[in-house]
């Protein structure tokens, strides 16, 4: 069968004796702002959602339309996919979706205005401390450790929305290990890391991490690298600075959140221990140059 139908097919076989069942897919509050009239939601988003559709339609023989937001959104042929794999029999796709619908003047019905997309205000947000943290990952040839480091303080800025400076205060007395925590080797390992071999923590307890400039990547969606860094850090007295790519944007309760991923060459911050840049022979204290950083701030 054609598994495709069009705005004046549906809109035919909605006032036939036997209409099809008609299954909305997006977001609830997309559904409460405005849907097909007699049109059921079921959120395809949701794990629940075949869990759900049984209730709905009992009948794997039974005439199942869906629908979403408009022909460039996914959610319709997402539904569509998991009912045929489930056994439906008999389902259809309204592709062109709501958009298409409302556009060829088919009636609507409509409730309340949807909520508008979560904004954040001008000037300068707090980090939130219990939800912002940085993870490291550091390697040699054949294993590797994996941990946490805490944060003191920190501060995004934000114009028109656009992030456009901030700051952080890395907590160097703060280093956990999460391979190694409830053994012995872990306060060793975090001893190492502390003394004049590492971060030389008794002398330059904190790291400054600051946010010089943040560009806007044209085209990017939200969960993609969207925003380009350009940042500096002082460590150990060295200032150094270096760019990368973070996915950002503003949560439901108006949190400005970003995570990011990068390569950080420790030895550019006079970090050397066990580098074969700069040592001949290491044998099996070598540790690779590259540490893994991952970092999640978000704003209070």
């Amino acid at each position: 069968m054609n598994d495709i139908i069009q705005t004046a097919q549906l809109r035919t076989q909605l006032t036939s004796t036997n209409p099809p069942l008609v299954i909305d897919v997006r977001l609830e509050e997309d559904f409460e702002a405005a849907h097909i009239p007699e049109a059921i939601n079921n959120c395809v988003y949701e794990v629940a959602f075949m869990e759900r559709l049984v209730g709905i339609a009992p009948g794997q023989t039974s005439t199942v339309v869906v629908y979403g937001a408009n022909s460039e959104s996914y959610e319709a042929r997402i539904a569509a996919e998991k009912l045929r794999r489930t056994g439906y029999t008999m389902v259809y796709e309204y592709r062109d979706g709501l958009a298409s619908w409302e556009a060829a003047g088919a009636p609507i019905d409509r409730g309340g205005k949807r909520p508008a997309e979560p904004q954040i205000s001008d000037g300068t947000h707090p980090i939130d401390l219990t939800e912002s943290w940085v993870e490291w990952t550091g390697r040699n040839l054949l294993s590797k450790h994996r941990g946490r480091v805490g944060l003191k303080s920190g501060q995004l800025e934000f114009i028109k929305g656009q992030l456009i400076r901030g700051d952080v205060i890395i907590d160097l007395k703060n280093i956990v290990c999460f391979d190694l925590q409830g053994t012995p080797a872990h306060d060793i390992l975090i001893h190492h890391l502390q003394s004049d071999d590492f971060f030389d923590v008794e002398r330059f307890p904190e790291a400054l991490l600051v946010i010089n400039s943040a560009r806007k990547i044209d085209g990017a969606s939200p969960g993609q690298l969207n925003y380009e860094i350009i940042a500096g850090l002082t460590l150990k007295s060295v200032v150094g600075s270096f760019a990368f790519r973070a996915a950002a944007g503003v949560t439901p309760d108006g949190k400005a959140a970003a995570q990011a991923v990068l390569a950080f060459d420790r030895t550019r911050w006079n970090v050397l221990y066990g580098s074969a840049r700069f040592f001949q022979r290491v044998g099996m204290h070598l540790v690779n140059d590259l540490v893994d950083l991952e970092v999640k701030v978000v704003t209070q």
